[in-house]
């Protein structure tokens, strides 16, 4: 047998325990998804940088072989015009396409317009919180 009386009526929390408690609530479930995406943006850096570096080595190679290719066509060139004409060739072949990929390279970053839908949208949200969201 229960020592329940049948008129007992359950106990109630008043209005300022139940805010406190969705308050304190929400709270830790913003800590812990902070806590999620710091853990997320860790383990991405960490592929990143581990990405980078393979790229870094696959460039080191890449300079490496155009630095002998270049040396083999200027001694092939130098047996049919001498050295010093040939080294001036290949120089000058260099030259020409590392100004070439400059001028693409500026030409793509005069493209970059940085981050417009996220300027956007956050020009809109004071009007949002107030409530007026037909000003936006």
């Amino acid at each position: 047998m229960t020592d329940t009386a049948p008129n007992s009526a359950p106990e109630r929390s008043s209005v300022g325990d139940l805010l406190g408690e969705v308050t304190r609530d929400v709270s830790t479930l913003l800590r812990q998804e902070v806590e999620l995406a710091k853990a997320e943006v860790r383990q991405s850096a960490q592929q990143a940088v581990k990405g980078g570096s393979m790229f870094a080595g696959a460039a080191v190679g890449g300079h490496m072989v155009l630095l002998f290719l270049s040396i083999a066509l200027w001694w092939a060139l130098g047996d049919a015009w001498g050295r010093a004409w040939s080294g001036v060739v290949v120089a000058v072949v260099w030259g020409v396409i590392a100004a070439v990929l400059a001028l693409r390279g500026r030409a793509e970053a005069r493209r970059v317009k940085g981050l417009p839908h996220t300027a956007d949208s956050v020009k809109k949200i004071p009007n949002a919180l107030q409530g007026h969201e037909e000003k936006n």
